[in-house]
């Protein structure tokens, strides 16, 4: 455990200039306080406030301050800035002025499914798979889908331009204490992955939000640009998080047993995330784009299967040598990990203690059998999520009611755009 002189010895060692004091809105977008080093007596009394409305949002009528509490232990040295007077970061919960959660904080969210889960003896290690794609600015150094590399899967330099960028990454990465698995060029030109090694459910979401601010940081050094998009170009793979679960009771993993054999705990687990897929994908794929990466009858996950092997199943049953995890392939880069963890492990939770069965695994199902499919649209996803009385109650009623508000107004926003493919299908036709 890092105490508070342990952080002050450490400013003071490393030349630290700046603390940005780290917390997560709704959607699981970085928000900070920078504060100096004088100020940190102040930091680890919670005195740093700001307007709750400001950052969570009208739809949520708010008029007292939210306050900062700093968790000591994620306090970390960010690498890729200046080596004097450098810039570190601390994660902190969002509380009230009497000190108690603030239910639409999403990490507190996490928290309560994850003190939930261990009640009833479990825990949760994981380990996510970051997709992403660098692309090139403009000559006034703003962000283009433009890349003139040809890599693809597993390639390597030259043809992997973003290859410097990508170890950069890697190595900046590891310098914090991240313990990666190991990256690589994916299927699209300029998509990368990194792999994470597997961690606590709260650490590994935590990783999550600073990897992604440091693959953005490290990427603009290299004059280009990181997005996590789900799709960011319709004529090529899009970008997902693939993320891997392995759940322990009594310090051991509930999903293999001593002969190595997979256990009726990892079945139902999945048979738990199949029953409430629809409404996770309002989590996992929270924005309009991410539906471009779940459309119906094509290459992309769609229906709600299960496989040992396959890459096109929507869960995937991933036995190694030394483990047995639960590959959830639909979440995207677009998902706030806080919400996506806490909601899918409750899930899987609900199918070991319902035992439900996840049915035949894909490569079983025989011509006309019937197979459900995930929502086709945002509108649809948040429909969904309103009808599962088991992810409503691990978001909260009024979370629930609120993230629903917002994303049907941003479902009404985009249906009253007119696209470019409309006007140059239909403008010289009709």
């Amino acid at each position: 455990m890092r105490t508070k002189d342990d952080i002050l010895r450490m400013i003071e060692e490393e030349d630290v200039e700046f603390i940005r004091l780290q917390f997560t809105d709704i959607f699981g977008s970085l928000k900070n306080i920078a504060v100096t080093p004088g100020q940190m007596d102040k930091v680890f009394n919670n005195k740093y406030c700001f307007e709750g409305s400001s950052v969570f949002g009208d739809k949520y009528y708010y008029e007292e301050n939210l306050y900062l509490y700093p968790e000591l232990d994620t306090f970390m040295i960010l690498p890729w800035r200046p080596q004097q007077g450098k810039v570190a970061k601390i994660v902190c919960d969002v509380c009230n002025e009497d000190g108690t959660p603030f239910e639409l904080s999403s990490r507190y969210i996490l928290k309560k499914a994850l003190k939930e889960a261990a009640d009833k003896g479990y825990r949760a290690l994981v380990d996510p798979e970051c997709e992403f794609f660098l692309f090139h600015t403009d000559e006034n150094g703003l962000p283009t889908t433009n890349s003139h590399e040809k890599a693809g899967y597993l390639d390597v330099g030259p043809m992997d331009f973003g290859e410097n960028a990508r170890r950069d990454i890697v190595l900046m990465l590891e310098e914090m204490g991240f313990e990666i698995e190991s990256s690589h060029h994916e299927h699209a030109p300029a998509q990368h992955e990194v792999d994470f090694k597997e961690a606590e459910a709260l650490k590994a979401a935590d990783n999550i939000e600073t990897f992604r601010f440091a693959v953005r940081s490290i990427a603009k050094r290299f004059g280009l640009y990181a997005t996590f998009m789900p799709k960011p170009k319709a004529e090529v793979a899009g970008s997902g998080m693939h993320t891997n679960i392995n759940l322990f009771k009594n310090n051991r993993s509930i999903f293999r047993d001593a002969d190595k054999a997979t256990t009726d705990e990892a079945y139902w687990f999945i048979g738990g995330i199949l029953k409430h897929a629809k409404a996770l994908t309002a989590v996992a794929n929270p924005i309009v784009n991410s539906y471009k990466r779940l459309i119906l009858g094509t290459d992309e996950i769609s229906d709600i299967t299960w496989a040992e092997k396959g890459e096109k199943s929507l869960v995937k049953l991933v036995k190694g040598i030394d483990d047995t995890k639960v590959e959830l392939r639909f979440p995207d880069g677009a998902s706030n990990p806080y919400l996506l963890l806490a909601t899918c492990i409750a899930a899987g939770i609900d199918g070991i203690e319902n035992q439900i069965n996840p049915g035949k695994e894909v490569g079983a199902l025989t011509k006309g059998e019937v197979i459900d499919s995930l929502p086709q649209n945002l509108k649809e996803a948040i429909d969904e999520l309103n009808k599962d009385d088991l992810i409503k109650s691990v978001l909260g009623e009024e979370f629930t009611r609120i993230y629903s508000d917002i994303k049907n107004d941003e479902w009404q926003e985009y249906m009253k755009e007119v696209s470019e493919w409309e006007i140059n299908r239909y403008l010289t036709r009709i």
